[in-house]
């Protein structure tokens, strides 16, 4: 039997093909309700093929997707020891507009705890791959958080609201600021060291960080909410404070820094 990282692999890159099928295509969009932002029927489409296979190869799993609608009462998924937290596409703005950086999101969690992950951009090729004891990795490939130790000049992938004045205590550090799309892929760039970190301060959705969390502290970084809380997964509600992911030094920096 296949292993949990060997499984969400499997099912990334046939995410990916069923995606790339609807990408430059003028899928059909459809807006969320409670402005919770587009959909795309590559998004329903990945999410279904999701949903049949991976509970069919683990079916002691519980379900956790974006895509997929929980009604109030069904708490089957808190009861699961293990339970899978999906995002179907991460960055559907970044997909609707045809970049490239859109992501598939796929974790294993387990009480509370993410123990594999992958993040896989298809129209890159890029596979970012962790597990509990496994190192993150990229096309099989090992991966590091950067080694930078002090705030001034970091990279940072965020919003560009992350950076009023209010957020922060002092001053807005001196830092260089950058934007992806897909949360996701923020949290893998920072695995892989081609930024320092990343960050957003609002409500955060669990599919949103699940895999990605677990890259960054396999590539020895550290992760937290935005108030410097260790985040837990598969909550009642499945959102987090926020995000704040770097290497250790500059992590401790921004927490500091952060009101």
């Amino acid at each position: 039997m296949p292993s949990d990282l060997e499984l969400l692999v499997t099912a990334a890159r046939e995410a990916g093909k069923i995606a790339r099928g609807f990408f430059k295509s003028d899928p059909k969009v459809w807006e969320k309700s409670n402005n919770a932002g587009p959909v795309t029927e590559a998004d329903l489409a990945v999410n279904q093929m999701l949903e049949r296979t991976l509970p069919a190869a683990r079916p002691d799993y519980g379900w956790l997707s974006e895509e997929t609608e929980e009604t109030e009462d069904d708490t089957s998924r808190r009861n699961k020891p293990r339970v899978f937290v999906i995002d179907p596409i991460d960055g559907t703005r970044a997909f609707i507009a045809g970049s490239d950086t859109w992501a598939h999101s796929l974790a294993v969690v387990e009480d509370g705890r993410p123990v594999a992950a992958v993040v896989y951009l298809p129209v890159l090729d890029k596979m970012y791959t962790a597990s509990r004891d496994v190192p993150a990795k990229l096309n099989g490939q090992e991966i590091t958080v950067s080694g930078r130790t002090e705030i001034s000049g970091a990279t940072v992938l965020a919003a560009k609201p992350n950076f009023d004045q209010h957020h922060w205590r002092g001053d807005v550090p001196d830092v260089e600021p950058a934007f992806r799309s897909s949360l996701a892929y923020r949290m893998a760039l920072v695995a892989e060291g081609r930024f320092d970190a990343m960050l957003t301060l609002r409500p955060t959705w669990e599919w949103d960080v699940a895999a990605g969390s677990l890259l960054v502290t396999q590539a020895g970084g550290a992760v937290t909410g935005r108030h410097n809380e260790e985040p837990v997964f598969n909550n009642a509600m499945p959102q987090l404070s926020g995000m704040v992911a770097a290497g250790p030094p500059v992590h401790k920096e921004l927490i500091k820094a952060l009101a």
